[in-house]
């Protein structure tokens, strides 16, 4: 029997054995004034077969068939990766069975006796059905906007990386070469002249040249240091013996084991994790001890940098221009870490980096930078 009134009807499929009940529903849903169409089946193959070669909107199903039960059919129904709503419309089965079927997930159970209830089960299990492909859909859609983020900041995290290393050799090849020529040549007219005005300008201009040479190295450190060819270990010890010296603040610093054999990538992200925590601590923190530890252990690079100082409040770490902290996690993100931040107000703060270990990332690959 087939019902229409409107250019885009619900589709409906209806597993019934009996014509007497299909006629029934079909009255009462005209009578409802609901746009439909309808197709019968009292078979469990005919139902696969119609659910899969047709657009199906809402399914209607007694519970007890020939040989089968609505159970059986929805269960079959799983290999489907959307099924429509599912509306158990039968005799009585009893509450605590239909509780059950609601549990594993049908969308509503109608009692054929009340039949003159279900246009309206159907606009409703349409309306949440609906809702949930849309919040499905949201859900799927942020996912995937959240995978090209972290695809994204781990390309703008290399590109950034690729362009601190090539600033710093056209640093190191152009500008300190030429520096050092100049003061090659500021030498040579040193050794050459015996004029006292001449002598004191070359003595002011070597002090400015001297100036620009180490301005030179401390801006090639910080773009790309060279400690880091030396191992993580290395590179974090200079990192604290540079803020000890410019600060004043007693740092400690521990490692246990060995040297970690990761690859380039993941000594970057520690290395910058524990320089941008120490300009945060220099900034922020107002502090008098830091401790930084380094444990390679059971698969897992940890890297924990905490201080004693004036803590962060849950208002500065909500903030939305804070970036520190967020160009942290996004980098921790890139590797497959992540970052934890541990910070009460006045009892100082601690950030914890963690990155596994798996065999491949154990091995030193290609330089990344």
């Amino acid at each position: 029997m087939m019902q229409k009134t409107s250019p885009n009807p619900i589709r409906i499929l209806h597993l019934e054995d009996s014509t007497l009940d299909h006629d029934l529903v079909c009255r009462s849903l005209t009578g409802a004034a609901l746009s439909f169409s309808i197709h019968r089946v009292d078979t469990l193959e005919a139902f696969l077969e119609r659910v899969e070669h047709s657009t199906v909107d809402v399914i209607l199903a007694d519970y007890r068939l020939p040989g089968f039960t609505a159970i059986d059919a929805w269960q079959a129904l799983q290999v489907f990766s959307s099924a429509p709503p599912f509306i158990l419309l039968s005799g009585a089965i009893g509450e605590s069975a239909a509780v059950e079927a609601i549990k594993l997930g049908l969308s509503d159970y109608v009692l054929k006796d009340s039949v003159g209830k279900l246009a309206h089960v159907i606009r409703r299990s349409l309306e949440v059905h609906q809702a949930r492909i849309a919040k499905e859909h949201a859900a799927a859609e942020l996912a995937a906007s959240e995978i090209r983020l972290s695809e994204f900041a781990s390309h703008l995290q290399t590109t950034i990386e690729q362009e601190r290393a090539s600033i710093a050799r056209e640093i190191h090849d152009d500008i300190g070469g030429s520096l050092a020529a100049a003061n090659l040549d500021l030498a040579w007219v040193n050794r050459h002249t015996t004029d006292t005005a001449v002598l004191e300008h070359l003595i002011a201009a070597t002090e400015m040249l001297q100036h620009a040479i180490g301005a030179s190295q401390r801006i090639m450190m910080d773009l790309r240091p060279a400690i880091l060819d030396q191992g993580l270990i290395a590179s974090v010890q200079w990192l604290v013996s540079r803020f000890e010296k410019r600060t004043g603040v007693k740092t400690r610093f521990h490692s246990s084991g060995g040297e970690p054999e990761v690859t380039k990538t993941v000594q970057l992200t520690a290395y910058r994790t524990a320089q941008e925590a120490l300009t945060n601590i220099s900034k922020y923190a107002r502090c008098d001890l830091v401790t930084i530890d380094l444990t390679d252990t059971e698969g897992m690079l940890t890297l924990e940098i905490t201080d004693n100082g004036q803590g962060i409040s849950e208002a500065d770490l909500a903030k939305v221009n804070s970036f520190g902290l967020k160009g942290l996690r996004e980098r921790a993100k890139t590797i497959g870490g992540w970052l934890d931040v541990s910070t009460r107000v006045g009892e100082g703060t601690s950030i914890i980096l963690s990155i596994p270990l798996s065999p491949t990332s154990q091995q030193v690959n290609q330089e990344a930078f």
